[in-house]
């Protein structure tokens, strides 16, 4: 079955990957202050909204999720020419953007009743979600039946972690996440919050008080999960994410690389790489977030 994949902005893949891969984007929408709302990407590129964000600190950006419009939009010509879609979402406990895609298949089904519409909710975001993106894609052009990739993608989506640190914990005060992280409200000045996602929701895993240590007990957190889940560097993809400082990106990668294959996790320089973290879930971090996504291969791996 000739199928399309589909998934909404917070995958933060670049936008010529996406043209590569043949991946449909539902792009989100942000806005600073009293600013009408942009389509990320399209209207503001990642680059100039870190920058805005870095120049203004006192501004503090917003995101909105794509309407049901914006859905129909993508997913109907799809459909309109015969093809099933597979359409993968940010997780529910973020965003409203799952339910935008479903209504957006209602309305389609209404027009194409015989359609083939498949919404994940794929319980991650960000960079992680572009990797779990991406497997969804090595199992089409792998031409694995439609079926057996949903089946696939629903089986590995429990794996995703996300372990990162942010540059201060004004952004999550702003966007109302500090609640989700005991803790963290009553915290110093200058603490450096420690933070895991798991089965789509943030968890506090500690603090630091100091950038370098943050990223190290980053490193300590990948390494815990992989000895907890007994991964092998062939079953599991790592991945950095990043965000105003791609220099600070790199060389946490580099590091990573090295601080595995010490702990004798055996895994080449190119087994890890490095996206940039899109302005969806900056917003709640701020521009210096920096991390890990992890994720179980798929059958294709």
């Amino acid at each position: 079955m000739d199928y399309r994949i589909v998934t909404d902005g917070s995958c933060d893949l670049p936008p010529e990957f996406c043209r590569e891969k043949d991946i449909d984007v539902v792009p989100f929408y942000v806005s600073f202050g009293n600013e009408d709302y942009q389509k990320e990407i399209v209207d503001m590129p990642i680059r100039k909204f870190y920058e805005q964000m870095v120049a203004d600190p006192t501004t503090f950006p917003k995101s909105s999720m794509p309407s049901v419009q914006d859905y129909v939009d993508v997913l109907k010509p799809s459909v309109a020419e015969g093809k099933a879609v597979i359409c993968i979402c940010i997780t529910t406990k973020f965003s409203g953007s799952y339910q935008s895609a479903m209504n957006a298949k209602a309305m389609l089904l209404e027009k194409y009743p015989d359609a083939k519409i498949t919404v994940i909710d794929s319980t991650i975001n960000t960079v992680l979600q572009g990797i779990y993106v991406l497997e969804a894609v090595k199992m089409r052009d792998a031409e694995l039946p439609y079926e057996k990739v949903i089946e696939e993608l629903e089986a590995i989506k429990s794996t995703g972690r996300i372990f990162f640190t942010i540059g201060n914990i004004d952004y999550l005060k702003h966007g109302g996440r500090i609640g989700k992280l005991a803790g963290l409200a009553g915290s110093m000045l200058g603490i450096k919050p420690l933070i895991t996602l798991k089965d789509g929701e943030i968890f506090s895993s500690g603090l630091a008080r100091s950038r370098k240590k943050s990223l190290e007990k980053v490193y300590d957190l990948l390494w815990q999960y992989l000895q907890e889940v007994h991964a092998k560097p062939d079953q599991y993809i790592i991945c950095v994410g990043y965000g105003y400082d791609i220099e600070e990106g790199e060389a946490f990668r580099k590091g990573a690389v090295a601080f595995l294959n010490e702990k004798g996790y055996a895994i080449a320089d190119a087994d890890i790489r490095k996206y940039q973290i899109g302005a969806t879930i900056s917003v709640h971090t701020g521009p210096y977030p920096l991390g890990f996504g992890v994720l179980k291969k798929s059958m294709i791996g």
